[in-house]
């Protein structure tokens, strides 16, 4: 048997296992998309054709569901929670950045002493369960005045998204060419201005994937923010919770909701999807 043939008969089988994969990943990628899709499409009906089981995909399309969530109906409205929910997740994921940007440069360009375990530790800091730190930080505010106070929550999601944040920059950072950085101080760029004007722009895919992250993170929390929080600083995720009550569950309006507090998220990885593409797989092919 020639080598022509055998290498032929290899390709026939890649090509093959090549389309077998590429098809179980567009089947795996509908299963996920289906429930969303049902959202979408249960969001535009009415509650009782909402309510029936099977669900009637041929029911008349209504916006009443949206209508009553933005308080058409007279109900509470959702604009002070969104806009809770974006200062807070801007603002944490800003300050995650701005100190997770220095960190990562020294823990990888200018490497300290045992940046290994300071890493590990970093990431040890995730292991801890959020409900086992709930009441010392519910007595800590109560005491200190910041229930219900939406900087206590900026606060909060900075601390819960840093150590991820330093952990994906750091490797990130490790791919930026040191002899740019030696050229930049020999010309007498202080540190702010490597980091700002040399560090950042080439580490951006890096620095757009965590922020997209840390903001995706940072919108979705509940828990913290359903018990330290009230009327004023209430966020989009514990509005949506408030659907949900001993009068019963309406299906549509719940969907309505869900898609609009999903909006932000899916068109923030919309714009980013490149970017995060590129920064996910930094430093994944030497």
């Amino acid at each position: 048997m020639s080598s022509t043939t055998t290498a032929a008969r290899r390709t026939g089988r890649g090509g093959r296992s090549g389309r077998s994969l590429g098809l179980v990943a567009w089947l795996a990628g509908i299963v996920f998309f289906l429930p969303i899709a049902w959202m979408v499409l249960t969001s535009f009906h009415s509650e009782a054709d909402a309510a029936t089981n099977p669900p009637s995909f041929a029911a008349p399309l209504t916006l009443d569901g949206y209508r009553e969530f933005f308080g058409a109906a007279g109900g509470a409205s959702p604009w002070p929670a969104l806009i809770n929910s974006t200062v807070a997740s801007l603002a944490s994921t800003l300050f995650v950045l701005v100190l997770a940007l220095p960190a990562a440069y020294a823990l990888s360009i200018r490497p300290v002493k045992k940046w290994t375990d300071v890493l590990f530790f970093f990431l040890s800091t995730k292991m801890l369960p959020a409900v086992a730190g709930l009441l010392p930080l519910y007595l800590f505010a109560k005491n200190a005045g910041l229930l219900d106070n939406i900087w206590l929550l900026v606060v909060l999601y900075t601390s819960m998204n840093l150590p991820i944040a330093v952990w994906m920059m750091q490797s990130f950072l490790a791919e930026v060419p040191v002899a740019v950085i030696e050229a930049a101080r020999v010309d007498g760029a202080s540190l702010p201005v490597i980091l700002a004007r040399v560090v950042a722009p080439i580490a951006l895919p890096g620095i757009a994937a965590t922020s997209l992250i840390c903001f995706i993170f940072s919108w979705n929390e509940l828990l913290f923010a359903r018990v330290l929080t009230g009327v004023v600083a209430e966020t989009a995720p514990v509005f949506l919770t408030g659907f949900i009550t001993s009068q019963g569950l309406f299906l549509a309006k719940v969907c309505a909701a869900s898609l609009v507090v999903s909006l932000p998220v899916l068109a923030a990885g919309f714009a980013a999807q490149d970017k995060l593409v590129q920064g996910l797989s930094l430093g994944a092919v030497k």
